[in-house]
């Protein structure tokens, strides 16, 4: 289950509280101040972990405490520092201060293993060895330890893929998906089956991969928050190639060329860097049409393409390799050259 937004909350340890104490040793009248200081809190620190891949931890045990630093005691003995408290999370997770306006993320946790620390722990307070000088060879002072910070988070995760299927709802993405990889997505034949985003990873020979996202349907209007592609439509700002599967035979009769232009607009109209994205037209389902019609369906087609787009099946798995290998090759490149229809 994909859970992409949670909110949690945070604290660091306080610091421990210094000492006062003197030392008291046989034939040592006048052993001075010996307290020692207190120890620092520890800190919370968030921790991208590429083996997540959802929110759903955090969101089901939303509190992280650090622990508190030790007290210091006398013979000069220091406090002990409070245990840090990590949080991992995927990668691709944007953390806001829930209590700011701001619509701008604190941190973005994009790196493998990048380690943010997000509330630090209190300092410890100093115990009365700290103070002694020689004009005040006694000191009966020492002060306690800091407070640690304490703070509310809103987290947003925008999954990091390779490759991000579009396309409207029963377009095949999902059985595309089954077909490339292990992933085990619902498939069903009515609209809207993909209730959430689903990653999967494909396998090319030569021990090559990529890691492929799923996005629920989109719709017209998905931009402004119509059906359920619009709460998905942050992901694919992460994915580096889109492929936009279309339905070579929709069973409601509509314009495959059509469906492309409409889902264009939405990913337009959501951000302008989406249609930069290097972009792969695959006609899927190529299984339901007669084999000697083929050839001449995609040709008509691709006649209203500036470049001829893909054919492939993901039921039956023609033409899946040649896609991955396309995938690859613009990824490989990293040019921005996409599809556009004529007119």
């Amino acid at each position: 289950m994909l859970v992409d937004r949670a909110k949690i909350y945070v604290r660091a340890g306080k610091g421990g509280a210094g000492c006062m104490s003197f030392r008291r040793e046989k034939f040592v009248p006048k052993g001075g101040p010996d307290g020692g200081n207190g120890g620092h809190g520890g800190d919370v620190v968030l921790v991208g972990d590429p083996s997540l891949d959802s929110l759903i931890g955090v969101a089901a045990s939303p509190h992280f405490r650090a622990g508190n630093g030790r007290h210091g005691m006398g013979k000069s003995k220091h406090g002990a520092g409070g245990d840090d408290c990590e949080v991992r999370l995927p990668l691709g997770t944007l953390v806001f201060d829930a209590d700011s306006q701001s619509a701008e993320p604190l941190h973005d946790l994009s790196e493998l293993g990048q380690r943010v620390v997000i509330a630090h722990g209190g300092k410890g307070g100093f115990g009365n060895e700290h103070y002694k000088s020689a004009t005040n060879q006694a000191p009966r002072e020492s002060t306690p330890g800091e407070p640690g910070e304490e703070r509310t988070l809103r987290l947003e995760l925008k999954l990091i893929a390779d490759v991000g299927l579009v396309g409207k709802p029963n377009a095949g993405k999902s059985t595309m998906l089954r077909a490339i990889s292990r992933a085990t997505p619902k498939v069903a034949d009515y609209p809207f089956t993909t209730m959430s985003p689903n990653l999967g990873i494909a396998e090319l020979p030569g021990e090559r991969r990529l890691v492929v996202a799923d996005i629920p349907g989109l719709i017209e209007g998905a931009s402004g928050g119509a059906g359920l592609g619009h709460d998905f439509l942050r992901h694919i700002e992460r994915t580096r190639v889109l492929v936009h599967l279309l339905d070579i035979a929709p069973m409601d009769g509509s314009d495959p060329v059509e469906s492309y232009r409409a889902i264009r607009r939405e990913l337009g109209e959501y951000s302008a860097a989406m249609l930069d994205k290097p972009e792969i037209v695959v006609l899927n389902k190529i299984d339901l049409v007669p084999e000697d019609d083929r050839a001449e369906r995609v040709a008509g087609f691709a006649r209203q393409f500036d470049a001829p787009p893909m054919a492939a099946s993901g039921a039956t798995g023609d033409g899946l390799l040649a896609l991955l290998e396309a995938c690859w090759e613009s990824l490989g490149k990293r040019e921005t050259t996409g599809w556009r229809t004529n007119g």
